[in-house]
């Protein structure tokens, strides 16, 4: 079977974002920033050749796929198994809240423990790198030889790089996962491949050329 490229996307930025606030799976839009990146990461890809474009149903992530498929003149498809991790009582607190309300459950968090769960319904890292796999795999595995495009979130793209790399789900990171940065993969039956990661070029020298500052 032939490979299936992938173009990984990481949505766009949201208030919450700048906020360091746990989204998870709340639906929350981008920011007036996030919606400059996502029409940049339409234009850096309104050449590719791609055969779909599947995003979470998420607001900030869907919104940001809109843009590419607008660019390319696609359809989007929703898809809940991108959505982000899930994060139960942490969701719309901010980091310092979570360390000062449940220092232990923080502790938990910060040491990436694989199979601990956020309380009230959280996913573990085990469990999202289960759900994120799958879905990729099967979503990949439609369009051998192709090319497609998976708009998600930061915790959705940081499994995709440490399922390609072969790392486990507690090791530290070293990489980066930028609002609207374009990252690359290659899969096959036999797995996933890392391409390229965290390209930013369009979103750096387009905010030089046009003399904007966020």
């Amino acid at each position: 079977m032939e490979a299936t490229r992938i173009i990984a996307v990481r949505h766009g930025e949201t208030a919450w974002n700048v906020d360091a606030r746990i989204q998870g799976q709340l639906d929350i839009q981008l920011n007036e920033t996030g919606r400059w990146q996502a029409r940049r990461v339409g234009q850096a890809l309104s050449a590719e050749q791609l055969s779909a474009i599947y995003s979470s149903d998420l607001g900030r992530a869907h919104e940001t796929a809109r843009a590419i498929g607008d660019a390319a003149g696609m359809p989007v498809e929703a898809h809940t198994g991108l959505r982000e991790r899930r994060f139960g009582m942490f969701e719309g607190k901010t980091f310092d809240e979570i360390h000062e309300k449940w220092p232990e459950h923080a502790q938990q968090w910060r040491k990436r423990i694989p199979d601990w769960e956020p309380p009230d319904g959280g996913e573990s890292l085990l469990q999202l790198r289960e759900r994120v796999t799958r879905t990729v795999r099967d979503l990949a595995a439609r369009h051998a030889g192709e090319l497609i495009a998976v708009v998600a979130h930061g915790g959705v793209l940081d499994t995709l790089y440490r399922i390609a790399t072969g790392q486990e789900v507690n090791s530290p990171r070293t990489w980066q996962l930028p609002n609207g940065a374009i990252n690359r993969l290659l899969w096959t039956p036999q797995g996933f491949t890392l391409v390229g990661w965290s390209d930013t070029q369009h979103l750096e020298h387009a905010a030089s050329d046009e003399n904007t500052s966020f």
